[in-house]
């Protein structure tokens, strides 16, 4: 199986602005391309909401993620931790017995 990178670089067209986007430790992180040291502190956690509109606007982003993550991890990613608590609390008190 090829290795597949955990990097998107994104430039600007005039090559001045642009974002790198990576998956590290399962966080979905961007940094500043203007940064240009390796130091951790350049990178910060993708807000859900930001990668909610990327998702619905179908950005490189949205494709790149869903090709890494796939659609359900991508989904988690996109929702805020409460309303991530409250949807794994109204799955765990479904009735799983059948019928």
């Amino acid at each position: 199986m090829a290795l597949e990178s955990m990097h998107l670089r994104l430039e600007a067209t005039d090559g001045v602005e642009g974002k790198e986007y990576r998956i590290y430790d399962g966080q979905i992180e961007v940094r500043e391309l203007q940064c240009s040291t390796d130091d951790d502190w350049c990178w910060h956690r993708v807000p859900p909401d930001e990668l909610t509109a990327h998702v619905n606007a179908g950005t490189v982003l949205a494709e790149w993620l869903k090709r890494r993550l796939g659609w359900r991890r991508l989904l988690r990613a996109c929702m805020a931790e409460q309303d991530l608590y409250l949807f794994e609390a109204a799955d765990h008190s479904l009735d799983h017995r059948a019928a």
